[in-house]
C-alpha cells in the first residue's frame, strides 16, 4: 500500500479576504515619494501577506490538509535592483518564525515554485545573476521560518533556446555558479513544451537533483516516451531526500487547450497514474495545481471516497 497525500497551491478559495500575494509595483512605490514611508508600506503589505498565510495555515490544519505550497510573492519588491539595501526580513523576524513554529508543530511539508523568470539555464549572466538572486531570497525566507531548507524549491530547467542537448548542458554549467545552500534547496520539474521527463532525468540523475513528476505536463510533451518504463528512475532520484517524493496533479482545461490546467482534477486521470504506481513507494505527496486551489482538494477528496480500493486516513490523505 502507499500513503497519498494531497496539498494544493497558494490560495484559498474558501477563506476570505486571505490573500497572501498583495503586492506594490515599483512605480507606485515610487509614486508615494518619501522612500521611508514606502518602505513601510512594502513591510505592511508584506506583514499582511504572511498574516494570511498563518490563516491559510490554520485552515490547512482543521481540514486535515499537511501539504501546501507557499507564494513566491509574500514579500512585494523584495529582490528589486532599487532596493538593494531594504533588509526586508527584520521587521517580519517575529512573523516568519510564528509561521515555522506553526509548520513544525503540526509536521506540514511546505515550498516554494519561483516564477517562470527564474532561469538557471540562461545563456545571459544577468539572468542567472537575478534566477540566483530570487533564490536567495526564498532560502531567507525558509531560514527565516527555520524550516529545513532541503529540497523546498521546485524548479523548471528553463528555456530550451531550440537546442535541447545545448540548453541541458548549459544548465549543469551553471549550476556550478549557484551557492550549495541553494543547490540543496532545489527540485526539478518535467515542463509542458521544451523538457520531457527523460531530459529532467537527466539532469537530475547527473546533478543529484529529485525530480518532482509533472503527469499532466509528461501527457502534453512526452516525445512518446512512457513515463511508467522511467518511474523507478524517478524514484531513485528522492534516494538522499528528508522528504517523501513529490508530484504534480492536474488536468488538462479542454482538449484544445490541454496545456491549460482545469479548475478541478478529473479523477479517474489521477488515479490512472495512482494505479500504476501504488506499492511502489511508502508515500507520495501530491500537489494540486487546479485553478479553484483548495476548493479543487475538497472535491476531489469527496469523489475519492466513492472509490472501491481506497482507505481514507483523514481529510485530504489516504491509502491506495
Amino acid at each position: 500500500m502507499t500513503i497519498v497525500r494531497l496539498g494544493y497551491v497558494a490560495m484559498s478559495m474558501e477563506l476570505k479576504n486571505a490573500s497572501p500575494s498583495k503586492t506594490m509595483t515599483f512605480t507606485q512605490f515610487q509614486k508615494i515619494g518619501d522612500r521611508v514611508a514606502a518602505i513601510r508600506k512594502l513591510e505592511r503589505i508584506a506583514l499582511e501577506n504572511l498574516e494570511n498565510t498563518h490563516r491559510i495555515l490554520k485552515h490547512n490544519i482543521f481540514n486535515d490538509i499537511h501539504f501546501y505550497r507557499f507564494t513566491s510573492r509574500l514579500i512585494p519588491l523584495a529582490n528589486h535592483e532599487e532596493l538593494s539595501d531594504w533588509d526586508f526580513l527584520q521587521p517580519l523576524k517575529g512573523k516568519l518564525d510564528e509561521i515555522g513554529q506553526f509548520v513544525r508543530n503540526h509536521n506540514m511539508r511546505v515550498d516554494f515554485h519561483p516564477d517562470h523568470f527564474v532561469v538557471l539555464n540562461s545563456p545571459k549572466r544577468d539572468v542567472l545573476i537575478n534566477s540566483v538572486k530570487n533564490l536567495k531570497m526564498h532560502y531567507l525566507l525558509l531560514k527565516a521560518m527555520n524550516i529545513d531548507v532541503t529540497h523546498r524549491c521546485v524548479l523548471h530547467i528553463g528555456g530550451n533556446y531550440k537546442e535541447t542537448e545545448k540548453s541541458l548542458e548549459r544548465f549543469v554549467v551553471n549550476w556550478n555558479h549557484v551557492p550549495l545552500p541553494i543547490q540543496q534547496m532545489i527540485m526539478l520539474e518535467n515542463d509542458d513544451t521544451s523538457f520531457t521527463l527523460e531530459d529532467t532525468l537527466y539532469l537530475s540523475e547527473k546533478l543529484g537533483i529529485p525530480l518532482v513528476f509533472d503527469y499532466h505536463h509528461h501527457l502534453a510533451n512526452h516525445r512518446n516516451e512512457k513515463w511508467e518504463d522511467k518511474w523507478d528512475r524517478v524514484v531513485a532520484t528522492w534516494k538522499d531526500s528528508p522528504l517523501p517524493i513529490k508530484m504534480h496533479i492536474s488536468s488538462p482545461k479542454s482538449e484544445d487547450k490541454f496545456r491549460h490546467h482545469s479548475d478541478y482534477v478529473d479523477v479517474d486521470m489521477f488515479f490512472r497514474f495512482l494505479n500504476e504506481i501504488k506499492g511502489s513507494i511508502p508515500q507520495i505527496d501530491c500537489m494540486i495545481e487546479a485553478k479553484q486551489k483548495d476548493e479543487a482538494l475538497f472535491t476531489l477528496i469527496k469523489k475519492i471516497k466513492e472509490r472501491e480500493g481506497v482507505e481514507m486516513i483523514d481529510g485530504s490523505s489516504f491509502y491506495v
